[in-house]
């Protein structure tokens, strides 16, 4: 660990953040409630206890706050720990979930069912299933162009990712063309939010990230023999070429999950295994967990800001990364060349 970081109480650390950015997410607000109402309102789901509370006040809680902070902490959670796993096999800092075109290509389904409303019939999820659809279509037409036989190169599969997410983005911008009365809908969209987003919504993405996460908890240790080489990994008896497949696989659902109930939000896969690597160091065992964590409080606290910022206006949560995820990495950028 790096310099013998205590894991366990590094973890209750985050754990204790965590809860404290999800109350304050759920007390803040156009209409401010007391934290001991917020609580006292929580716990009446699980036992009974005093009502010194309106109705008004129980339903922004539990029917509007609290799944829209709980969806803010899984989204973040998912990119997070998918960034922290891209970097890990592709071996390259400027790895991100989006960089093999998944989020272009959930971008293009859900601007699809915006502009032409189709999947009427699913309702809400309408728009969520396109994306997740689209997303997995992406991958694997980027999988299928990078391999060679058995063998699926880094680069191959880095260059096709860019290519194929041009490609979807091309597409996406026609039909922004001709989105019309549409259009302020696909642009909040592809700006990411979680806006008006219920418990529905949390239930779709729950099991991708607990899956994906225990899935991605229990290759710590073949990724941390990757980081010296896919040749070295082999000496060590791993097999490369099935982890890969098994990495991107895990990585393109939970992505495409996050990605189709929030739309685009940059940077936090980028950014959130970064500062985590700084603070314990590049051992998975560690890093991974951490950044669990660490992206969870980052999207709850981005989307608290998105609330609060212009209140009663909100702006979209992908504004709020992008503007203090942006110099963040130019700085790492910068201390990198500096090291270097």
């Amino acid at each position: 660990m790096h310099q013998r970081l205590n894991l366990p109480l590094s973890i209750a650390i985050l754990c204790g953040i965590l809860a404290g950015a999800m109350l304050l997410g759920v007390a803040v607000g156009e209409t401010a409630i007391p934290f001991p109402r917020v609580i006292s309102i929580i716990v009446s789901t699980l036992m009974p206890v005093t009502r010194d509370w309106t109705a008004a006040e129980e339903t922004i809680i539990l029917l509007i706050r609290l799944p829209r902070v709980i969806l803010a902490a899984l989204v973040g959670a998912a990119l997070a720990i998918c960034g922290a796993v891209l970097q890990s096999l592709f071996r390259n800092p400027m790895a991100d979930p989006f960089l093999l075109g998944i989020s272009n290509g959930a971008a293009l389904g859900a601007s699809l069912v915006l502009v032409t409303g189709l999947a009427v019939g699913a309702g809400i999820l309408g728009v969520p299933l396109a994306a997740f659809t689209f997303g997995l279509l992406t991958i694997i037409l980027v999988y299928e162009l990078a391999r060679v036989g058995n063998r699926v190169p880094v680069t191959s599969l880095l260059l096709c990712g860019i290519a194929v997410a041009a490609f979807m983005s091309a597409g996406t911008s026609f039909l922004l063309f001709l989105s019309g009365e549409n259009l302020h809908q696909v642009v909040f969209w592809l700006l990411g939010g979680i806006s008006g987003r219920g418990w529905e919504y949390v239930l779709l993405l729950l099991p991708f990230v607990i899956g994906g996460s225990i899935l991605f908890l229990s290759l710590a240790r073949p990724l941390n023999a990757l980081m010296f080489g896919e040749e070295s990994a082999q000496y060590l008896g791993i097999d490369v070429e099935r982890l890969k497949k098994v990495v991107l696989v895990a990585v393109s659902l939970v992505t495409g999950a996050a990605v189709s109930v929030s739309g685009i939000i940059g940077f936090v896969g980028l950014i959130t295994p970064h500062m985590v690597r700084l603070w314990a160091g590049p051992d998975h065992r560690a890093l991974l967990p951490l950044s669990i964590l660490a992206g969870a409080i980052l999207l709850v606290l981005a989307d608290l800001a998105s609330r609060v910022i212009l209140s009663p206006n909100e702006l979209p949560i992908g504004i709020i990364t992008a503007l203090c995820g942006a110099p963040f990495f130019a700085y790492l950028l910068r201390r990198r060349s500096g090291e270097t």
